[in-house]
């Protein structure tokens, strides 16, 4: 056997063992190196240093014609990566990877993976769920900070609203994740690239992506820049539909005015029919009444009034 020729190199496993399985499914036999180790290995592991991937002179020229199938490489430089295409998806997400591999692998559909005949691809779907981990903590960190005064069941509704399918799917087509996911041949024939599901998921397998590639600072960097222009919508909107208490207490807020006081005027009916009459006042002055089954009935009811009121011309 002659001399073994590199014909490959890369800085992440995930190529390097696409690469791998591709040759072998031909019947080329492949040894694994890294400059840290200096020896011969199965597979590297990422951080180790640059993995090249060498094969018997005699396979040199049939692996080289293999691999050039599945890589771009500028003409008459050295072994290029498997993938380069996904400069423009690192330009919009403001982050670049170190180990390109990782976001490959984020990418990555099951219905991809599963027509992979090398046996070397894996889907997202681990990091969908480790993404989704990573984007509800930050998004329930944030709220917690920027919302104090919210209750539990005002920031679930924003977060939920946050993070929900049609919220993750619009931020992935912001980015343009959709031209970039690699689908197998029915999911693309099927509209893959603009099914909702698809790039929802594919938006928290990038969450993790950048998580293991640059940690949790970067993840919450971007998580931050993608949401943060969208909070105040969402917290107006949750406010408005759900707890007109909180608002009015914003609104006068707002204004210089002191917070509203909520008074019973009267109880009316049997117990199983109990009807409230609540007034709402600032300085004194009654700004709405309303009458509901309970008191909280009855109180936000008379704030939707009152803010009604306030917003009259």
């Amino acid at each position: 056997m002659s001399a073994p020729v590199v014909v490959f190199r890369a800085w992440s496993d995930i190529e390097a063992s696409v690469v791998r399985g591709l040759l072998e499914a031909h019947g080329i036999q492949v040894s694994v190196g890294s400059d840290v180790t200096h020896t011969v290995f199965p597979l590297t592991v990422n951080g180790l240093g640059e993995v090249r991937i060498a094969v018997s002179g005699d396979d040199a020229e049939a692996a080289a014609r293999l691999i050039q199938d599945f890589r771009t490489s500028d003409e008459g430089g050295p072994p290029a990566r498997i993938r380069d295409e996904f400069e423009a998806l690192q330009e919009a997400a403001g982050y670049r990877f170190r180990d390109r591999g990782i976001l490959e692998h984020a990418l990555t559909h099951r219905s991809r993976a599963n027509e992979d005949v090398t046996g070397g691809v894996a889907d997202n779907e681990s990091l969908e769920f480790l993404g989704d981990a990573v984007l509800g903590f930050v998004v329930a960190e944030f709220l917690f900070t920027r919302f104090p005064d919210r209750d539990e069941g005002q920031k679930s509704k924003m977060k939920a609203a946050l993070v929900s399918t049609p919220a993750l799917a619009r931020q992935a087509g912001r980015l343009g994740l959709g031209e970039h996911l690699l689908l197998g041949r029915g999911e693309e024939k099927t509209g893959g690239r603009r099914k909702r599901a698809l790039l929802a998921d594919g938006f928290e397998a990038l969450i993790a992506a950048i998580y293991l590639d640059g940690g949790m600072d970067a993840a919450r960097a971007f998580i931050l820049r993608e949401f943060e222009p969208f909070v105040g919508v969402v917290a107006g909107a949750v406010t408005i539909g759900d707890d007109h208490k909180s608002a009015l207490q914003e609104t006068l807020q707002g204004r210089g005015d002191p917070l509203p006081e909520y008074v019973v005027t009267a109880e009316e009916g049997p117990a199983h029919r109990r009807l409230f009459r609540v007034e709402v006042r600032v300085r004194g002055s009654v700004l709405a009444e309303a009458e509901g089954r309970t008191k909280k009935d009855a109180e936000r009811e008379a704030a939707r009034k009152a803010l009604e009121g306030l917003s009259a011309p």
